[in-house]
């Protein structure tokens, strides 16, 4: 089964200055934080902040290309969580074919928001996330659940790289 998850915010870790994607449960405060890479994060920001570039960023070209082949993006999945890693699919949809591409969880976010397309999440991911989430040592995980669960707007504010 998938739950239906938003990209509540970018962040960065105050332990490890990674960037972190939050992604929240639709219709619950059920939260997955998924840390990327600084260049993803940078991707995925300037979609949320609808920062133009003067030239087509990847997932920018990525988007053109689908758009070109008249090929639609129907949903991306965090399809799996395997030895502390996220594993995402693409979903597209092409003459009416429905394809799936492999995919970094932080590549398919990026294009999800440039395509304004669903974003689920595994439910074995939300469950198997709680178990084994992949935080420092120095951090409690039930702790920086319950902080990324009471985020509010303020302590979110704006991604700044």
């Amino acid at each position: 089964m998938e739950v239906e998850m938003k990209i509540r915010g970018l962040m960065m870790d105050p332990t490890t200055n990674m960037p972190i994607v939050i992604l929240k449960d639709v219709s619950s405060n059920t939260v997955l934080p998924i840390w990327v890479g600084i260049y993803e994060a940078n991707a995925i920001a300037l979609e949320i902040e609808k920062v133009s570039t003067p030239r087509p960023m990847t997932h920018d070209l990525l988007k053109s290309v689908l758009l070109g082949l008249h090929t639609g993006v129907r949903k991306v999945v965090v399809s799996e969580l395997k030895d502390d890693t996220f594993y995402a699919l693409i979903w597209l949809e092409r003459e009416g074919e429905m394809i799936s591409v492999d995919s970094r969880p932080s590549d398919a976010l990026a294009l999800a928001l440039r395509l304004d397309c669903p974003i689920f999440v595994d439910d074995m991911v939300l469950k198997s996330s709680k178990l084994t989430a992949t935080v420092s040592d120095k951090v409690n995980t039930d702790e920086l659940r319950r902080w990324l669960e009471n985020l509010n707007d303020e302590d979110m504010g704006r991604y700044k790289m």
